[in-house]
């Protein structure tokens, strides 16, 4: 385990590695003057130009500016925002919690509602149970987000006012932000109002979670179904059988796990997908989220943002799908013996 750990260090070093590189190489693809593009300080003075110039290296070759931008980046300094000349790093460590809270909470739902369907489809292979998951599957996932959304919107909304149609929380509670993530904020606050706001910030969380959610669980669905299927073939499972135990005893005690192994490998996979999701649930929820935010510098040209929201969030993504490795790995020793991207 300690060998597949360092493996999968490594290879987040180098990923990372790999983006920063990305994101230095805009800074001379975008247009205009790549030290503008670095900094984001449009209006400079020249005793500016002049310091920017030597905390760049600017007149150096382009392995020292590179080593200036890292310099930079991992220091925490991303710049100024072109838009509004606001520290760039200071935006996405207010914005970024917010992203994580849904995608998590989306995941979490994809997850418990895809598995069990999945399960259920494979226990009542081909039969009308079976086809009628695999069809809500397949029309799940042929819904477009941002459609599902809107008639999100119309029907619990505006037609039936059951839940807030945009933002986190309602803004007469006033929730001191500490660690970013609204839900804990709230949970750790002293306000006389804490069960109300907390009733408030879940019921702002299910349409955007459920909008998000919905195109990841019918993926958990087919892959549930399918890693619980093979597990039933199994010799062991048959010979498990043949001892006289019962289906709910090969189903608790080993059809479950097995099966449960073989989806947890490709919930990673499925992460990226979601926070892409995640970022148009942002912008029509008016969710403060780092993808709303992203998006909108990407309106208003704001490259300074672009590359430092894209470098984020890759970084963040690629960090998830590590995450999840490990953990596979530590419930599958097979999986240990084989090289990154071998499956």
């Amino acid at each position: 385990m300690l060998i597949f750990t360092l493996r999968r260090v490594n290879l987040f070093v180098f990923t990372i590695a790999l983006l920063t590189v990305l994101s230095f190489s805009l800074n001379f693809l975008f247009p205009g003057d790549p030290l503008i593009n670095m900094s984001g300080q449009i209006s400079q003075t020249p005793e500016q130009t002049a310091q920017l110039t030597q905390q760049y290296s600017a007149n150096s070759n382009l392995f020292v500016q590179y080593y200036s931008y890292l310099k930079q980046v991992f220091s925490g300094d991303f710049g100024v925002s072109m838009a509004n000349g606001q520290p760039i790093f200071d935006d996405v460590v207010s914005l970024l919690p917010a992203t994580i809270e849904l995608s998590i909470a989306a995941l979490f739902v994809a997850f418990f509602i895809g598995v069990p369907l999945g399960f259920v489809a494979a226990l009542n292979h081909r039969k009308a149970t079976d086809n009628g998951i695999l069809a809500f599957a397949m029309f799940g996932y042929s819904i477009p987000a941002f459609w599902l959304a809107l008639v999100a919107i119309l029907i619990f909304s505006i037609n039936l006012a059951w839940l807030p149609s945009s933002g986190q929380i309602s803004l007469v509670y006033e929730i001191e932000q500490k660690t970013g993530f609204l839900i804990i904020d709230i949970l750790l606050s002293d306000s006389p109002y804490q069960w109300q706001a907390f009733q408030d910030a879940t019921l702002h969380m299910i349409l955007p979670c459920l909008v998000v959610a919905l195109a990841p669980a019918t993926v958990f669905i087919r892959l549930a179904r399918t890693a619980m299927l093979e597990v039933l073939e199994t010799p062991y499972i048959r010979a498990i059988k043949a001892k006289g135990l019962s289906d709910s005893q090969i189903l608790i005690n080993h059809a479950i796990r097995n099966a449960l192994v073989k989806v947890i490998r490709d919930v990673g996979l499925q992460f990226a997908n979601l926070i892409t999701i995640a970022m148009v649930a942002e912008v029509i929820f008016n969710w403060p989220g780092i993808g709303r935010w992203l998006i909108e510098s990407i309106y208003q040209r704001d490259y300074t943002a672009i590359q430092a929201g894209l470098l984020v969030l890759s970084s963040f993504i690629f960090f998830v799908h590590i995450v999840i490795d490990l953990l596979y790995a530590a419930l599958n020793p097979l999986a240990r013996e084989s090289s990154y991207g071998a499956r």
